[in-house]
């Protein structure tokens, strides 16, 4: 379940990094002035990427997670 939750989040963030670049791409053109969508959709990828981070944070200090690393000489 809360890798499910990690996934969700991360595919929440790459979708706002795209539609960011489709705004850049789109906006503007035709005469038309640009628009300030780029801009929402960049911040809204930063608000959820810290959020996720502090999610991770959050998860380690109460004890949900765990790092298992990699055992060494092997």
């Amino acid at each position: 379940m809360k890798y499910a939750l990690i996934g969700v989040a991360l595919v929440l963030i790459l979708g706002a990094l795209a539609s960011a670049g489709v705004f850049m791409m789109r906006d503007g053109r035709d005469g038309k002035p640009k628009s300030d969508k780029m801009m929402k959709a960049l911040a809204l990828r930063v608000g959820l990427s810290v959020l996720l981070f502090i999610c991770v944070l959050f998860s380690y200090w109460m004890g949900w997670i765990r790092p298992t690393g990699i055992p060494m000489g092997q």
